[in-house]
């Protein structure tokens, strides 16, 4: 049977037995002292990231005249009525931009609908459609 010794401590500059200085063991005058951080110039405390930036300015309130009479609505309201706008007039990146976050934000009302359900009235308009965005695209992108 082998028996290993303990390594013995090992002595301080000041000649005095001590600790050990090694992998996960710090000399004690480098380590952290009780009550202060290891980033101690890192990120402050509530300082707040881009999502949360970002979410809080589309939340924000401006004042708009919409048939004559003013509102105030968020500026996110005001984006998505500036792409509706713009798609009723004909403008196809912007009805394309809409119908992918409809897309995106409401997959499953697309799914919900049985194949059944599906007419030939659907298909029909969804085919025109297609055929005018194409069409739009090969005369230059935006119509006027």
């Amino acid at each position: 049977m082998i028996i290993k010794k303990k390594p013995k401590a090992k002595a301080k500059p000041d000649g005095k037995p001590g600790y050990d200085v090694g992998y996960k063991k710090p000399p004690e005058h480098t380590r952290f002292k009780p009550g202060k951080s290891g980033n101690s110039k890192g990120r402050p405390k509530g300082a707040k990231n881009l999502k949360t930036e970002l979410e809080e300015e589309l939340l924000e309130k401006i004042k708009i005249t919409e048939s004559g009479k003013p509102k105030n609505i968020s500026k996110q309201r005001a984006m998505i009525k500036a792409l509706m706008a713009k798609a009723v007039q004909g403008d196809v990146k912007s009805a394309m931009a809409l119908l992918n976050m409809f897309l995106k934000l409401v997959p499953d009302q697309a799914n919900d609908r049985a194949e059944d359900d599906w007419t030939d009235t659907d298909q029909q308009i969804l085919d025109d459609f297609a055929a005018s965005v194409l069409q739009s695209a090969a005369k230059g992108g935006e119509s006027k």
